[in-house]
């Protein structure tokens, strides 16, 4: 940001050389031309600022679900019930949840295979927030990725001991958000 001023004061100077000095009327164009580009760049820097911080502030917000883990919060089989709440609660205390389901999660639920958009219709996210990982590859290991990439925490009440060689954020306090229930009320450590 220091660039850009530097280069305003410069070319505003040197204008207001052009301007008072007889014989430098020639450098005018020039020196009007930097200033308003130095003017733009300056504008270009403190924007890209905002936004960077806007950014990171949405960055803030995403919030990946363990699916396969939080159905199992109410004990007994699996339930898509603690799912629901569990995304209802963080829309409302503003985050952008996305989630993360192993491949039997639908069978487990319903009864049958279940994509990315049943699922999310099941427990009121866009397809284009959950994600039923592939056969045979354990979902762990692609919340942990789809985390880092976005910089989010996750709900769940694994510990992803068998990934903190790969993933080591998982240890650090407040990535991954416990919850369950208690007296049949819902409770997250947010």
């Amino acid at each position: 940001m220091i660039a850009p001023v530097f280069l305003l004061v410069l070319s505003a100077l040197g204008a207001i050389y052009a301007l008072t000095q007889p014989g430098a009327a020639d450098w005018l164009p020039l020196a009007g031309l930097s200033a308003l580009a130095s003017l733009l760049l300056l504008l270009k820097a403190w924007w890209g600022g905002r936004g960077r911080a806007v950014r990171r502030r949405a960055a803030a917000n995403h919030i990946i679900v363990d699916g396969s883990n939080v159905m199992h919060w109410k004990g007994g089989p699996p339930q898509i019930g603690p799912l629901r709440e569990v995304i209802a609660r963080l829309l409302d205390e503003g985050f952008a949840p996305a989630a993360v389901f192993d491949a039997n999660a639908g069978h487990k639920i319903g009864g049958r295979y279940m994509h990315d958009q049943a699922l999310g219709r099941a427990i009121g996210l866009p397809a284009d927030r959950v994600l039923v990982v592939d056969k045979g590859t354990p979902a762990d290991p692609v919340i942990l990725a789809v985390a880092r990439g976005y910089g989010a925490r996750i709900v769940t009440n694994d510990r992803y001991r068998d990934w903190l060689h790969d993933y080591p954020e998982a240890a650090q306090p407040g990535t991954l958000i416990r919850g369950g229930y208690r007296d049949g009320r819902l409770w997250l450590d947010l």
